[in-house]
Formats: C-alpha cells, sequence, structure tokens
C-alpha cells in the first residue's frame, strides 16, 4: 500500500480568510521533529494570525494547542522517539541568546518560535515543530481535551501558582469563559477560598460545580464591597477581556493583594493610584510558560481530575470553529480533532 504524500491543512491566506489545502508532507529539518497531529485547540490568541495582526505572514497555518504523535525525527534529535505522544504550545523554541534567555527567562524571549505566528501550527494533519519546544503528554489524557490546557491551562495555572497567594487565601477569578473556567478549578485544587466574579445569575450553578466557594454576579452586587467583606482576595486572576470589570475589582484586593491580568481587553485599562497606594496592591501580566511548565501543568490537571469543557469539531470545519470561538459561540474551547468524519 502507497503511504500518502499529502497533507491536509487549513491556512489563512488573507486577513479573516482560512482555506483548506493540500500540500506535501515536509522531512523534518535538522532539530526538529514531524508531527501527525490529533489535535488541536482553536484559541482566541489565533486571530493575531487570521486577522494578520503583528506582522504575521501569509499564507500561514494558526494553532497553538497542538497534541500528536512523532512520526519522523530531523538529523540531531535527541531524547526523543517515533511514535512517542507529545503538544506544542504557544512558546515553542526560544533563540537562546537575547537578554532574556541569557538571565534564564526564555518565557520572554526576544526572538522566540511562536506556533502558528512564525512557524506553522496544528490546524493540520501535519505539522513540523523544534524539538527543544516539545510537551510530553502523558497517555491517559483525552487528546480533545489536553489540547486546550497547553495554552488556557497553562496560563491559568503558572499565573495562579506564582501569584504568591497561599492556600486559604482569598483568590477571584474575574471571568467564566475559556480561561477562566480552568483558572476556577486550578484555584480549588490549590486550596484557595476560589471566588467566581461573572454577569449574570445564569453562570452561577456553573461556577459552583467547577468548584467555586462564592459567585458573584458583577451586574446586581459591587464587586469590591463583597470582595473586602470576605477579607478581601489576595489575587484577582482576570481572565475576561474586560477593562472595567477588572479595574472594578483592584478596591477589593487585600493589602499588598494583586491583579494579574491573563486576557487582553479592547480598550487601556484606567486604574485609580489611590486603590494601589493606600493598600500597596499592584497589577501584573502574567504570559504562558516554558515546556516543563506545560508538563507540570498536564500533571497536576491529571492528578486533580481538572478538564477543560470542550467542543470538537472536524479539520474541515475551522473556518466555522474560528468563527464561533471568535464570537464566544462555543461551550468553552473550541477544538478540532483530526480523522473526524464531516458530519
Amino acid at each position: 500500500m502507497t503511504s500518502p504524500t499529502t497533507y491536509k491543512a487549513v491556512v489563512a491566506t488573507a486577513p479573516g480568510q482560512l482555506e483548506l489545502v493540500e500540500r506535501p508532507i515536509p522531512i523534518p529539518g535538522i532539530g526538529q521533529v514531524r508531527i501527525r497531529v490529533e489535535a488541536c485547540g482553536v484559541c482566541h490568541s489565533d486571530s493575531a494570525t487570521v486577522e494578520g495582526f503583528a506582522g504575521v505572514p501569509y499564507p500561514r497555518v494558526p494553532g497553538h494547542e497542538v497534541i500528536g504523535r512523532i512520526d519522523a525525527l530531523g538529523d540531531g534529535v535527541q531524547g526523543w522517539s517515533v511514535g512517542q505522544r507529545v503538544g506544542v504550545g504557544f512558546l515553542a523554541g526560544e533563540d537562546g541568546t537575547c537578554p532574556s534567555c541569557r538571565q534564564g527567562d526564555p518565557v520572554t524571549c526576544q526572538n522566540p518560535v511562536i506556533t502558528g505566528m512564525t512557524t506553522d501550527g496544528g490546524y493540520a494533519e501535519i505539522m513540523v515543530a523544534e524539538a527543544r519546544g516539545l510537551v510530553n503528554v502523558p497517555e491517559d489524557l483525552d487528546a480533545a481535551e489536553a489540547a486546550p490546557l497547553l495554552c488556557a491551562g497553562l496560563t491559568t495555572f503558572n499565573a495562579l501558582r506564582h501569584s504568591g497567594a497561599q492556600a486559604g487565601d482569598v483568590v477571584a477569578i474575574h471571568g467564566l469563559g475559556g480561561l477562566g473556567h480552568l483558572g476556577v478549578q486550578f484555584a480549588r485544587k490549590m486550596g484557595f477560598h476560589t471566588v467566581v466574579i461573572a454577569r449574570g445569575a445564569n453562570k452561577a450553578d456553573m461556577a459552583l460545580s467547577l468548584g467555586a466557594h462564592r459567585y458573584i454576579d458583577a451586574t446586581t452586587e459591587n464587586v469590591a464591597e463583597v470582595l473586602r467583606s470576605l477579607g478581601g482576595a489576595k489575587v484577582v486572576l482576570g481572565t475576561a477581556p474586560s477593562a472595567q470589570g477588572m479595574t472594578d475589582t483592584i478596591p477589593g484586593l487585600s493589602p499588598r493583594g494583586q491583579l494579574v491580568v491573563v486576557a487582553v481587553p479592547g480598550e487601556p485599562l484606567a486604574i485609580n493610584a489611590t486603590d494601589l497606594i493606600f493598600g500597596a496592591r499592584s497589577v501584573s501580566g502574567a504570559l504562558t510558560g516554558t515546556v516543563i511548565d506545560n508538563e507540570q501543568t498536564l500533571a497536576f490537571a491529571n492528578l486533580q481530575a481538572i478538564r477543560p469543557l470542550v467542543e470538537t469539531f472536524p479539520l474541515e470545519q475551522a473556518a466555522e470553529a474560528y468563527a464561533r470561538m471568535m464570537r464566544a459561540d462555543v461551550k468553552l474551547r473550541a477544538v478540532l480533532v483530526m480523522g473526524t468524519p464531516t458530519p
């Protein structure tokens, strides 16, 4: 039986345009591996590629929440084998020479390999990745559930565990979407007094079922007052892209509490300096993590039975999955699953 010589990929060809194409199967270069993709999450950050932000060149295959198996090794690859289950996240390699890398901070590398932006990503049956950017994926994790953990999971897990909050502290998750629904699960399993802040009474049941001790409906309650009644939030994790919603939480922080921003609002945060100075409060940003951080995210999620809520689509429906994700019309993460027949 003749082996196939081409594979299917969904390519961004112009702003807002996704096209299903066939490409010749590539040979991995030095230090690279070829991956047969099992699943790839559809993340809001993919819009940078699809909409042509940040100078991303066309054509480009989006997707940076990739689960698959190695099916070929390039020259010089050590420590990985054909058939091994791996993942590829947003940051898939660093230059090793910029000031950040030389100071031991590859997450802020100034010339990183970014999956789906500087190199083709996982909206495809096949992709090539740098071996140094691979994540070891446990065999017992479902591919569609594991994929969003490589970005949304890593982002919330790392932000919380590096926030300085300790077990028993009040930690609030602002937003209950694709990031927030994972943040609340991580917060509860880390031992925090977990609060969810969102808009509408209809989200209360989900928040409590995911592990929240308290739900705050921002449409009917004063968020800061409720947080202060609980002793103040040591950390608020800002996962909803609402600048006003985030800033409304700052007066509810405990002394030396911090707002950690992981979502990007369309408008600037307007912060009252008095709220920061009187109470020594702070606002910081958190960005993804290393491959080891990603492996630790998967391990913790597996240990604590933390899973994203996903809606799956075949590769052929990538454009629909992307459009629905951008409209916030999926519950709660969209994932492309390769080899799934179109309904």
